[in-house]
């Protein structure tokens, strides 16, 4: 099933495949993304992605659900700039390293409130294989692999988030990508 990002029907849609554990492909405020139910859709991502056990998956969320998630809260200095193309590993309510992002996205804002859960999100493509950017190349490969693919703008975007670890202090900087942490976190953030 491929749906329009821009259509309001979509998130009505692409809910109840999600909240049944389905996996899709949704366009995110970076790259396009693998996306599931946190929970039970973990082990139909790992499937489609081909993705070891081991290897954990990245929560996109609202601020609300990392409130709920993180067992030390938002940074400050991270919720004054969230959401954003911006992934934060913090620590979970378990003490587990969890890398989390809140998308400066409306239509993933509204689907993440209306399914009531964070959900997985990856790249698009097989674990150890570049990642497919191209809607065109991500249908290709992946339509009969997913339950939905959601098209985004046609300027989606080609970089993936920025990703730093918040378990330390200073932050640490994993991937410089889509947020400039530079200006923000000059003082904090070590390469």
């Amino acid at each position: 099933m491929v749906l329009n990002k821009n259509n309001p029907e979509t998130i009505k849609k692409i809910s109840n495949v999600i909240l049944g554990g389905g996996v899709g492909v949704l366009p995110c405020d970076t790259i396009y993304g693998l996306c599931s139910l946190v929970g039970i859709g973990e082990k139909p991502l790992r499937y489609v992605k081909k993705r070891p056990d081991f290897k954990p998956f990245l929560l996109i969320c609202t601020m609300d659900q990392v409130r709920e998630i993180a067992r030390d809260g938002i940074p400050a200095d991270i919720e004054s700039i969230w959401p954003a193309p911006l992934t934060v590993i913090l620590n979970n309510k378990s003490g587990i390293p969890t890398a989390m992002r809140v998308p400066d996205d409306p239509f993933l804002q509204k689907l993440l409130t209306t399914i009531g859960s964070p959900l997985y999100s990856t790249s698009v493509n097989t674990s150890g294989e570049p990642t497919l950017l191209n809607f065109s190349e991500i249908r290709q490969r992946f339509e009969c692999s997913v339950d939905f693919l959601v098209k985004g703008t046609e300027s989606q975007g080609l970089v993936p988030s920025t990703l730093i670890d918040a378990t330390c202090y200073p932050y640490k900087l994993l991937r410089q990508g889509a947020f400039d942490v530079s200006k923000l976190f000059a003082n904090q953030v070590r390469p």
